[in-house]
């Protein structure tokens, strides 16, 4: 391998494995890592079903796409995890990643949770409304629902995807 990092898509995104140091390493300071109580250190954070994990050129963003047997019911490819700890737009991110997640799984619907009592926004989901998600329900536990059917929901999103 040469060491050289190559844009899928010629965007920001490059995708890497589930385990990678760095993805790891952002993972553990998102709000949803799960902390095993026996402390153990864990090697893959993703779970099972099929994945995609991206990190920016700059390894200050991080999106997992997780297709599985969710509890909850929902259908489809989860965003299970989003962080930007860097300077580019969260929004211009989740296009890019949604376009990503478009050539593997061309015809799912995308959807995300948000849980609006671990982040700072008062408006939790914005970056997500921002590129063309829409808040479609809650969770038992009080976790937004957000979901992306394709086709662009939001004038950013439409030009964006042209």
């Amino acid at each position: 391998m040469s060491g050289f990092l190559f844009p899928i898509g010629g965007g920001n995104w490059y995708q890497v494995r589930d385990g990678n140091p760095i993805a790891l390493a952002m993972y553990e300071r998102h709000y949803s890592c799960y902390k095993y109580a026996d402390g153990r250190e864990r090697k893959l954070f993703c779970g099972p079903g099929q994945k995609m994990v991206l990190l920016t050129m700059n390894n200050d963003a991080l999106f997992v796409w997780r297709k599985f047997i969710d509890d909850s019911g929902q259908q489809g490819v989860c965003c299970s995890v989003f962080r930007n700890e860097g300077s580019l737009k969260s929004s211009d991110l989740i296009i890019e990643a949604v376009k990503l997640a478009r050539r593997r799984w061309s015809q799912e619907r995308f959807y995300t949770y948000v849980n609006p009592a671990k982040i700072k926004s008062t408006n939790p989901g914005y970056c997500f409304q921002k590129a063309g998600w829409r808040k479609c329900g809650k969770t038992k536990g009080g976790l937004i629902i957000l979901d992306y059917k394709g086709g662009g929901n939001s004038e950013h999103s439409e030009r964006k995807e042209q």
